[in-house]
């Protein structure tokens, strides 16, 4: 029922306003990047509304920081990652998210920017179920994770026991 509700939450956000947001996240992660150097950045490709972040790795990648997407290696197990370079073609995997189509796998990179479907005051993130980013980050050692949201969709649930807070969210505010 939450999931379904901040979905709702999440599609209701006027094309104009989302886009406005967008940029602003952007712009976040691109200062926060620029005050913490970083070698190789995990990046997400948006699904269902989440924030679309295109044109800060474009940027992010001319600064020359390696990007990679997640990979879904198997159902159960932590998320692997490719090399990708905006621009660069992509297919639906297994799941409907876009991988690179040339997988060009490469160690988990140190920060990983995560979508948020929701999340809480104490940086725990709400995602779609699958646990595949806990997973990721049970694994030593945990790499920084910046959490990818709009601020409407913080709210407050229950956490499970694999759940594991991410070091910061990244909103619109």
């Amino acid at each position: 029922m939450l999931r379904r509700t901040l979905k709702e939450r999440r599609r209701a956000i006027e094309p104009a306003v989302k886009q406005a947001w967008d940029d602003r996240i952007g712009a976040r992660v691109r200062d926060w990047v620029r005050a913490h150097p970083v070698a190789s950045l995990g990046v997400y490709w948006p699904l269902a509304g989440e924030p679309d972040l295109h044109p800060a790795y474009a940027e992010l990648a001319e600064a020359g920081v390696r990007l990679a997407l997640p990979v879904v290696l198997a159902r159960d197990a932590a998320l692997g990652f490719a090399e990708w370079i905006p621009g660069e073609p992509t297919v639906a995997d297994s799941m409907g998210v876009a991988v690179p189509a040339d997988l060009r796998m490469v160690a988990r990179p140190d920060v990983l920017l995560i979508p948020c479907l929701g999340f809480d005051a104490r940086g725990y993130r709400l995602g779609y179920g699958g646990g595949f980013y806990d997973r990721t980050l049970a694994q030593e050692p945990r790499p920084t994770t910046l959490g990818i949201a709009y601020a409407c969709q913080q709210v407050a649930f229950a956490i499970g026991e694999y759940d594991i807070p991410l070091d910061r969210i990244i909103t619109e505010l």
